[in-house]
């Protein structure tokens, strides 16, 4: 059912990552802690804002689809994509926007902790890695794993997938086309600590994939992104505080079961507030703080990648090897910000 629901671009856009889908893979996606997610989308809660215009509904659940795709593509190790695919399990409602609320907005890894927990309390789950001879300590960890997860700024099945989907959903940088010339290049090669990581067999395939994808990256730390991020944060919390909230509905219900709690909430401030957050279609930028009105002064994760890439027999990091990709991230680091940023309306949260 999974399959046959999805939208036809993400159809065509999965066969790109694995021209065959594993069919032993839709056991686990149809298990209910993983339909949950489908519930909650990538977006972090813009799908909600007039400010944005994304161009359809891609799920948590798609997300992480894609991710084990990927490591299955290049691994062909169940254990690993089974990480992959289990990486966002315990991701909340609006996602990064709870990092928000939990005052971790540069790093946004404050809600990872429960994974493990969602995984061992699911025993669906439970018997299908029973079934398979795979360990629970194999699979709830996919940073154990390199190619599906690194450190910034090394490339991974996970950075790979939320570009690649982010670029065709969020901000139209590219089309499959695209993404099919670009992920062909795709090889796994060795970094300068010897270990595994993705990157391109041709440098100039790769100075094309940054090309394109830096003009995303400024998207995720707009003055309008970590504007309507940071409002979320604070209206979920102003529900949790007044009691028509629990951080544990974050984990078990979906993004739309919460905004019909917000819409049908007793308190007319958090309701109408919500209800001006919607039909908001523009932001301020100050660089003061600005009085009577929805003010924010917060950070964002940078979120970029610099791929290894083969060059004259040898490997290296992509901004060695061509000025075009060193300059257009080093243009994204030069990106200034207003230092206070809202919204024309009057909204404090409960504290």
């Amino acid at each position: 059912m999974y399959i046959e629901n999805l939208n036809e671009e993400v159809k065509q856009y999965f066969k790109i990552l694995s021209p065959e889908f594993p069919k032993w893979l839709l056991e686990y996606i149809e298990t209910p802690e993983m339909q949950r997610i489908n519930g909650i989308s990538m977006s972090c809660g813009t799908d909600y804002s007039r400010l944005f215009n994304n161009k359809y509904w891609y799920s948590n659940l798609d997300h992480s689809v894609g991710v084990a795709l990927i490591i299955w593509h290049f691994t062909k190790d169940k254990k690993q994509t089974l990480a992959g695919l289990f990486h966002d399990i315990a991701t909340p409602t609006f996602k990064h926007c709870i990092d928000f609320m939990n005052g971790d907005f540069e790093k946004q890894e404050s809600t990872e902790e429960r994974t493990e927990q969602i995984l061992k309390q699911s025993k669906e789950i439970k018997n299908l890695l029973n079934r398979d001879n795979i360990k629970m300590e194999q699979i709830s960890d996919y940073k154990i794993y390199p190619i599906a997860d690194n450190d910034t700024p090394k490339l991974s099945a996970d950075r790979f997938e939320y570009n690649f989907s982010s670029g065709l959903v969020f901000d139209r940088v590219w089309e499959l086309k695209d993404i099919e010339e670009i992920y062909n290049n795709v090889t796994i090669l060795k970094n300068e600590e010897d270990i595994k990581e993705l990157g391109f067999k041709d440098w100039e395939i790769c100075e094309k994939y940054i090309h394109i994808i830096s003009k995303l990256w400024p998207e995720w730390i707009s003055d309008k992104d970590r504007t309507v991020m940071q409002f979320l944060a604070d209206i979920v919390k102003s529900m949790n505080v007044k009691g028509y909230l629990t951080i544990n509905d974050l984990y078990t219900l979906s993004e739309q079961e919460v905004i019909n709690k917000i819409l049908t909430c007793e308190d007319k401030y958090i309701r109408e507030n919500f209800i001006k957050f919607q039909n908001a279609t523009e932001i301020y930028g100050s660089d003061t703080p600005v009085k009577d009105k929805y003010c924010i002064n917060v950070k964002a994760k940078r979120r970029y990648v610099i791929p290894l890439a083969k060059h004259n027999g040898s490997v290296s990091r992509i901004d060695k090897i061509s000025k075009r990709a060193a300059n257009d991230i080093q243009e994204y680091f030069n990106i200034k910000h207003y230092k206070y940023t809202g919204f024309n309306f009057d909204f404090k949260p409960y504290e």
